[in-house]
């Protein structure tokens, strides 16, 4: 009987023995990864490629080689999100289209890392209409 309560005692101490040891290391090594970035200026683009039937099309891409997560924001003139979807893709591009109603805009997009990192990007469009009158004599 005393020798299962030592076996019992020995295997008990190794496993809090592994715990213990083994605690540090993995926080280190999450905590620690220097291979983990940060959302920055240079990695985000926000281009105007022009419009499309009666839309106005942006591009935005984002370079994040380590695949984190992200969320993409896109927020109207006052400040309510209109679009907001989370990511992980390493080269991230998307494309987004805004209906030209004649009215002034001032989208937002906004890229923002795990760790609330954000970079913010302001647009605004402005529609101008112009009247073109031909005269001919007949």
């Amino acid at each position: 009987m005393k020798m299962k309560n030592l076996v019992k005692a020995a295997v008990v101490a190794v496993v809090a023995l592994v715990v213990v040891l083994g605690s540090p290391v993995t926080t280190f090594a999450n905590g620690g990864d220097s291979t983990k970035t940060t959302v920055s200026e240079e990695k985000v683009n926000v281009m105007y490629l022009g419009t499309k039937e009666n839309n106005v099309v942006f591009r935005v891409t984002y370079d994040n080689p380590s695949a984190e997560k992200f969320t993409l924001l896109i927020k109207n003139d006052a400040g309510d999100v209109v679009f907001r979807k989370q990511f992980a893709d390493a080269h991230f591009a998307k494309v987004v289209y805004f209906s030209q109603d004649g009215q002034d805009t001032h989208p937002t997009f906004v890229i923002r890392d795990s760790n609330n990192n954000e970079i913010v990007r302001k647009f605004a469009i402005n529609t101008q209409i112009i009247e073109s009158i031909v005269v001919t004599k007949l």
